[in-house]
């Protein structure tokens, strides 16, 4: 394979899908097997337990998946907690693709995302058995709405929320160097 072939296969993109994209199953598949490993139950209700519109432009809500040579390696989704929140869900990296900052470039996708829709706020909960999600939010700037301390078997799903900053008029690209229009 020549070296441009192989550049084009590993190029990495950002899409936005419905839940019914078959790119979205490894997602889910994988998410209800980690859920129901981690607490015992099957955890596929749980990812049912809101309407897939929900994660739709129409409904305040979106779900993105990064590609990589077309292939789903990472994914996220969000939707409307109220008029000025998101509600983070359904964050996954592909289990052959752990520990390269997916999960982190995710988390900024959507928050990019709902700062365009005009969200001002983020809330999420992860559950008490995710220590490396707990981990991902108090890395990325997320407030714990819990006692830290506290044994998280103790508090159940642990929320989190973050207040998201306003764009300038007028951001510098950090590509170019240049100011930008936003």
């Amino acid at each position: 394979m020549s070296l441009p072939a192989l550049s084009a296969l590993s190029a990495r993109s950002v899409v936005q899908v419905t839940v019914s994209d078959p790119r979205v199953r490894p997602l889910l598949r994988e998410l209800g097997e980690e859920y129901s490993a981690r607490y015992g139950k099957d955890a596929h209700a749980e990812l049912a337990r809101y309407p897939d519109e929900e994660f739709t432009a129409p409904h305040g809500g979106v779900l993105l998946l990064i590609l990589e040579g077309g292939e789903p390696v990472a994914g996220g989704a969000f939707r409307r907690y109220d008029p000025a929140t998101a509600e983070l869900k359904r964050i996954w990296t592909h289990s052959a693709h752990r520990r390269r900052g997916l999960a982190r470039e995710v988390v900024a996708e959507l928050e990019r995302e709902a700062r365009a829709r005009g969200y001002q706020r983020i809330y999420l909960t992860t559950g008490p058995r995710q220590p490396e999600a707990r981990a991902l939010y108090l890395n990325t700037g997320y407030r714990p709405l819990f006692d830290t301390e506290a044994d998280p078997e103790s508090i159940g799903p642990l929320p989190f929320e973050k207040h998201l900053e306003r764009q300038p008029e007028h951001a510098e690209d950090l590509r170019t160097g240049k100011a930008t229009a936003q």
